[in-house]
């Protein structure tokens, strides 16, 4: 495995996800492949808090230098004429992100952004557009954080699926229930309380669960249809969609998604499940981490299975750790080592990948009963 220590990164923003998750995630990983030299945020003050905090979770000396909005030398602007930072992670609102992310490219940095990658297809399309040629010019590297898609547990549950675990693949469910009120910490965000994108929360988390299908299914969502709709005012524009959907021809499922729940109890449900010819496999969300149960009819000297033989069946549970976020830094870190050295990193966070995610999403939102077809969503917008 090839590695190359960087020179430094930066992060581009100070919300709850980066001291929650980017910052214990960087400590785990140790300083051997970065090391964190700035921070930056749109106000001084949520920027020297995170550099703060950074410094005491990465056990630092000294806290990374820290930049901020204005007319002055410590701007975005000067933070990316750094030459001693080669890769920056950004965490902003998701509006602002395409133009961060195509600023830091053009400035000659690798760039992992959060997800969703825009905040609609058309902007996604956009995005890419501006983006790629940029990096295969002056060989960058670019990807997306979506930490879901980088989970050992559906990725571990994509490989069992694909090795024929279950048999072939014939119907899926995938039901999330959350409960949001106004005291979350999450809602608190002020970008969230009042969003400007479609979907609201719907496409903030809705994606982490597109994502989690798209790694664990053998073949990508063509066409759904569906309904969506606001049951709590607050979550405006919408907090809940149900949908059938199909996978090319060959199985098709049901995603139902909310964050209305009227209780902090959620009813008891598997979270993901996919039924196979020979068994199924779920996947669920424990307070450790997730799990992986896997229930199939063994066969039988004869090859018979099912009612055919004797009905028994085999069970195995595999619990996995939440690493997500760790994962997917591994694997930026780990692509930008491996540059033109024609060896292959971990493919995480393809960016294409993750403007199927949004189209999901945004065709979810649009259905309004109708089928809609995905892979013609994308190409319409371009």
């Amino acid at each position: 495995m090839a590695h190359s220590t960087l020179s430094g990164i930066a992060i581009l923003g100070a919300g709850l996800f980066v001291a929650e998750a980017y910052l214990p995630a960087l400590a785990t990983l140790g300083p051997t492949s970065f090391s964190l030299k700035a921070v930056y945020s749109r106000s001084e003050k949520s920027s020297s808090e995170t550099a703060q905090n950074a410094a005491k979770i990465l056990g630092l000396s000294s806290s990374p230098d820290v930049y901020f909005d204005g007319d002055h030398p410590n701007n975005l602007d000067a933070l990316l004429a750094r030459s001693d930072i080669a890769a920056v992670i950004i965490a902003l609102p998701i509006t602002l992100q395409p133009k961060i992310v195509v600023k830091c490219l053009l400035a000659g940095k690798h760039v992992l952004s959060e997800k969703p990658v825009a905040p609609d297809v058309a902007q996604g399309l956009k995005l890419l557009e501006d983006a790629e040629p940029i990096c295969q010019q002056y060989g960058l590297v670019w990807r997306v954080a979506e930490n879901f898609e980088a989970e050992p547990v559906y990725r571990a549950a994509g490989e069992a699926i694909r090795s024929g675990k279950i048999g072939s693949v014939i119907f899926f469910k995938a039901s999330v229930v959350n409960f949001i009120d106004k005291t979350s910490k999450w809602y608190k965000t002020p970008w969230r309380t009042v969003p400007d994108y479609q979907g609201g929360f719907l496409l903030d988390g809705g994606v982490h669960t597109i994502a989690a299908l798209r790694t664990m299914l053998p073949e990508p969502f063509t066409h759904l249809a569906g309904f969506a709709s606001l049951n709590k005012e607050y979550l405006s524009p919408h907090d809940t969609i149900h949908c059938v959907v199909r996978a090319q021809s060959h199985y098709h499922g049901i995603v139902e998604m909310t964050f209305a729940s009227p209780t902090k109890s959620i009813p008891a449900a598997e979270n993901i499940v996919i039924t196979g010819s020979k068994g199924w496999l779920a996947c669920n969300s424990t307070s450790e981490g997730f799990k992986i149960v896997v229930k199939v009819v063994e066969e039988k000297e004869s090859g018979k299975i099912g009612e055919e033989a004797e009905h028994k069946e085999k069970e195995e549970i595999i619990s996995f750790p939440r690493k997500g976020v760790e994962t997917e830094l591994a694997a930026f870190f780990d692509a930008i080592g491996r540059q033109g050295t024609g060896e292959f990193a971990l493919d995480i966070g393809n960016p294409r990948e993750a403007l199927k995610d949004v189209a999901f999403i945004q065709a979810a939102l649009n259905s309004e009963g109708n089928l809609i077809d995905l892979l013609e969503l994308i190409q319409a917008s371009s």
